[in-house]
């Protein structure tokens, strides 16, 4: 007896659509069948239910490559529950998806929210109802990261957290740089590749961390911290390039909330020409690659180090000119001395003269020569016979010692 279908309608003011209704399979009580028939005919009510196929919307979980198929499933969390649909997408069918979802920048990782066309049928080898892609709504996922984006922007820019990290001053030697990604990756590799070539001290503390995935929003957030509790000048984010929806860890709040209550500036580096995440947004200074990260520090260095050496070229060159206008200086006195020696020399010379005219003068000298001097009881010089008056006691110096005479008979000669 072949198996009927019948389309219920729900007795309700909703009305169910038709692709979604129940199946039921109406069989005789008396028949019975094999495993493998019962799956076919689930298959075949499943084709007559759904028809050509069926669009569904899911967050992919637990993807997987086996060979050039890709297998995972579309999960729905709500109210504490969880739907699973596990989903097939087979070579032929990826060959033909893959340059749409690269000429959006996208890719089938899990985390991604999707909405996918397919068929659905039994697996008779498991038994599991699967659906096997035929085509992706890439718009569907670009709008749900463009609407969680947008969301969280807004719940930061109205806590004025946006800007946040940007008022930070950045320091004017950033030697101390805490690193907060995927080590040993390439982003890793060129970060480090740069900031060696630059020959200057950098410290680098290196924390490693998913940067996507879901445990990338935890490590991340918490790689930050570490940075921040080591001491670090600075932090700098950063990972390779990828799809777009790769990038959606640095969309998530925790992150950009991380990033933009830093209390030291962050550097973002995500590897992307286009697209700027929450991130890039709340970050201190936004670059495009972790080597254009590493190149603007070792910039911010060099730029010190230049502004130092012209520095100290200027106090160099001052000094020298303050030493050679010293040194012409002091010639100049020393001239100025030579000239005054050769004045003292002169004066010094006729003081000699003189003080040996003076010598001669010296009435020691006189009276050894012969000379006396005489002075009256005044100590006056006598000088004339009409100086002293008869029993005038006189005092006559010689040269070996002094004469007292009294004046008996005081006349002059006629001289």
């Amino acid at each position: 007896m072949e198996v009927r279908v019948t389309t219920m309608v729900a007795e309700s003011a909703h009305v169910t659509p038709p692709h979604l209704a129940p199946l039921v399979l109406m069989a005789d009580a008396e028949v019975t069948y094999t495993v493998s028939e019962l799956t076919a005919a689930i298959n075949r009510q499943l084709r007559a239910g759904f028809g050509a196929g069926v669009w569904v919307t899911g967050e992919i979980s637990g993807r997987r490559d086996s060979g050039a198929h890709t297998y995972f499933s579309l999960i729905e969390e709500s109210d504490g529950s969880k739907a699973t649909l596990s989903v097939s997408l087979f070579a032929n069918v990826k060959r033909t998806l893959m340059p749409m979802l690269a000429a959006n920048r996208l890719e089938l990782s899990d985390g991604t929210k999707v909405r996918v066309f397919g068929t659905l049928d039994v697996y008779a080898p498991t038994g599991r109802l699967g659906l096997k892609i035929s085509s992706i709504d890439p718009q569907f996922t670009l709008g749900d990261i463009t609407a969680a984006r947008d969301a969280v922007m807004a719940r930061l820019a109205a806590e004025r957290l946006l800007d946040a990290n940007g008022r930070h001053a950045l320091p004017l030697v950033p030697l101390n740089v805490g690193v907060v990604t995927s080590v040993g990756s390439a982003a890793w590799h060129d970060f480090t590749d740069e900031i060696t070539r630059s020959g200057f001290g950098f410290h680098l503390l290196a924390v490693d961390a998913r940067v996507q995935g879901d445990q990338a929003e935890s490590m991340v957030t918490a790689g930050i911290a570490t940075a921040v509790a080591h001491g670090a000048q600075v932090i700098v984010v950063i990972r390779g390039g990828g799809a777009r929806n790769e990038l959606a860890a640095f969309d998530t709040e925790g992150i950009a909330r991380a990033i933009a209550t830093c209390p030291v500036p962050v550097l973002t580096g995500l590897g992307h020409e286009i697209d700027r995440t929450v991130a890039d947004e709340v970050a201190h200074t936004a670059l495009k690659t972790p080597t254009a990260c590493a190149a603007f520090l070792v910039d911010r260095v060099a730029h010190f180090v230049e502004a130092l050496e012209t520095r100290a070229a200027s106090v160099a060159a001052r000094t020298h000119a303050a030493v050679g206008r010293s040194e012409e200086r002091l010639r100049g006195r020393v001239d100025r001395l030579a000239r005054v020696g050769s004045v003292l020399d002169r004066a010094a010379t006729r003081i000699d003269e003189r003080a040996h005219r003076l010598e001669l003068l010296d009435p020691a000298r006189l009276l050894e020569r012969g000379w006396s001097i005489t002075l009256d009881g005044d100590g006056r010089v006598v000088r004339s016979v009409s100086d002293v008056t008869d029993g005038m006691t006189l005092t006559t110096r010689v040269a070996d010692g002094r004469i007292t005479s009294t004046v008996v008979n005081s006349a002059t000669d006629g001289m």
